[in-house]
């Protein structure tokens, strides 16, 4: 998925010091918990459900994302099955006053479309 050229970011926000840790980075569960937004807001989208995170494999942590930068998180379906959509998601960090943007995480994140009682919903195959 890495060629960002013609994709728009499910997520994009600035590091805030909230977000970060004693070194002046952000904290690795919050940059997960971005990942993980981006990914839901996607499953859910093409579920019309809520969507819940039941995994996440295969995370690798790139580059630091500093205090101040700009964090966009893309995500792509890469399989639909009865209930469940698994979708890769990666996440670029980018200095507010620079151009170039470095992969700072990358995951595979599995999603449950669920109905209101919390029971799985069958979600469309994908167009």
């Amino acid at each position: 998925m890495t060629d960002l050229a013609n994709k728009v970011p499910a997520i994009r926000t600035i590091v805030m010091p909230t977000e970060g840790n004693p070194y002046g980075v952000a904290f690795g569960g919050w940059l997960m918990g971005q990942m993980a937004q981006a990914g839901g807001a996607l499953a859910a989208k093409h579920s019309k459900h809520q969507s819940v995170v039941v995994g996440a494999n295969d995370l690798r942590f790139g580059h630091p994302v500093g205090i101040g930068d700009e964090l966009s998180v893309y995500a792509e379906f890469t399989k639909i099955g009865r209930s469940s959509m698994t979708v890769q998601v990666e996440a670029f960090r980018r200095d507010r006053h620079e151009d170039e943007m470095m992969k700072a995480a990358s995951g595979i994140y599995i999603f449950v479309a669920v109905d209101g009682n919390g029971k799985p919903v069958q979600v469309p195959a994908l167009d």
